[in-house]
């Protein structure tokens, strides 16, 4: 299978001539609304269209002089309209374009983003079915503890991609606004009216109350739900690369015809697309620090958010992007070993099965708390001497009080911590 490393869409949203576009097309739908109110001539939002041009080597070369980007842009975009570019950017200020224009980038990019987490979703559900009774060990603290089946993992992360399915929909909802209120974002200079027509032509939703900028704490929700999607990737990847050690190998990163592990060691097989996963996480958490801190600005606006903004937002949705295109590739072409899956639940010679021995002595009788200790003391002995659980407990005075060597025997059948897997699978997958 050939990786798609990211949609091409995603890359050419966040381009400067798609930034440019954007623009244009709010600056646009503003005049619309003007319009729609009979305060400027019909035809002018139509001809603007059909003749407004931009060069990004001409807006550089404005800038250059303005020292402002916006400026540098209409100026440069007026060059190519005659009378009808006086009514651009009319009543309106530099945030009202650059906002509402970034809530389109954002809102498209979550509505990616969804579509990546629900193709994330499908092939985790497909693993899911197909290993739902392959039995492994479960491990808490990185100990052995009792079996569980490896559909079961995957059905525990596809639960969590679902929590997350919900996030990015909150958090595409949160970011689907625009304003066109002006430099305070009292209205002084442009009527309620226009920012509504102008936000219903863009598919947004106007902002119920604005000072110059959309709030931040809409990017911070936005960035933060993207944290949280990587930290589920990063858990994933982290756990895939325990599997794929030397000593567990229970499943490991697909290994392609050519591929090569180490430059100096010929035999490594190095669970690299996990750690890369691992890695980028990183990358979209700190990211959303800088959103979380462009929360508070200096009354009605600073630009203190505006520097790293250009940079953590289209960053972490394209690197979102590529991060969850990459986890399908992992998952949907993960090389699973039930051989030693069976092989490490065995490992430890059966004392995992000591709490289900503990439960079955209390209930035919035993006190807890001796019930505990004496399995403990034969687990102990299997662990320190490497001796065979069983047989221990098997011959062990106490236990031979409460337990037949049948009932003792069934306390060791691994089916039995998986037998309520198609209700759990029932819960997790029944809509």
């Amino acid at each position: 299978m050939i990786e798609r490393y990211t949609r091409k869409e995603m890359g050419q949203l966040w381009t400067e001539e798609a930034k440019f576009s954007r623009w244009l097309e709010v600056e646009i739908a503003v005049v619309e609304g003007w319009e729609s109110i009979g305060e400027i001539p019909k035809g002018t939002a139509e001809r603007i269209k059909q003749n407004a041009k931009f060069s990004i080597k001409r807006i550089e070369e404005i800038e250059r002089v303005t020292r402002h980007d916006v400026v540098a842009f209409l100026e440069n975009v007026k060059e190519s309209l005659g009378d009808e570019g006086d009514f651009l950017h009319f009543g309106i200020t530099s945030s009202d374009t650059i906002d509402t224009a970034m809530a389109l980038a954002l809102k498209r990019s979550a509505e990616i983003i969804i579509e990546d987490i629900k193709m994330v979703m499908d092939t985790l559900k497909k693993r899911a079915f197909e290993f739902k009774d392959t039995l492994m060990i479960g491990r808490s603290h990185g100990i052995h503890g009792e079996p569980i089946s490896f559909g079961f993992v995957l059905a525990l992360w596809y639960a969590e991609m679902k929590r997350n399915l919900k996030r990015m929909e909150d958090a595409k909802e949160a970011i689907s606004y625009g304003k066109i209120s002006g430099s305070m974002g009292t209205f002084a200079n442009v009527p309620l009216e226009v920012e509504e027509y102008a936000c219903k032509k863009l598919g947004l939703k106007p902002a119920p109350i604005s000072s110059q900028i959309i709030q931040r704490d809409r990017y911070a929700q936005y960035m933060t739900t993207l944290a949280i999607v990587a930290s589920t990737i990063e858990k994933i990847a982290t756990q895939i690369r325990h599997y794929q050690r030397t000593e567990v190998r229970e499943a490991e990163e697909f290994f392609h015809k050519g591929q090569k592990g180490s430059s100096s060691m010929p035999h490594k097989r190095n669970p690299v697309l996990s750690e890369n996963l691992c890695g980028l996480a990183r990358l979209v958490r700190s990211n959303s620090i800088a959103a979380l801190e462009n929360v508070a600005l200096w009354h009605e606006r600073d630009i203190s958010h505006s520097s790293n903004e250009r940079i953590i937002l289209p960053d972490s949705n394209i690197a979102m992007d590529f991060m969850l295109y990459r986890l399908n590739n992992v998952i949907e072409n993960l090389t699973v070993y039930e051989e030693n899956m069976i092989k490490n639940l065995n490992l430890t010679r059966g004392v995992i099965y000591s709490q289900r021995l503990m439960l079955r002595l209390v209930e035919k009788g035993a006190d807890k708390i001796e019930a505990y200790e004496a399995v403990q003391r034969n687990a102990m002995d299997s662990w320190e001497n490497e001796k065979n659980f069983k047989e221990l407990v098997l011959s062990d005075g106490f236990i031979k009080k409460y337990l037949t060597k049948e009932e003792t025997e069934e306390c060791f059948n691994p089916n039995y911590y998986i037998r309520r897997m198609d209700n759990i699978f029932s819960r997790v997958f029944d809509e």
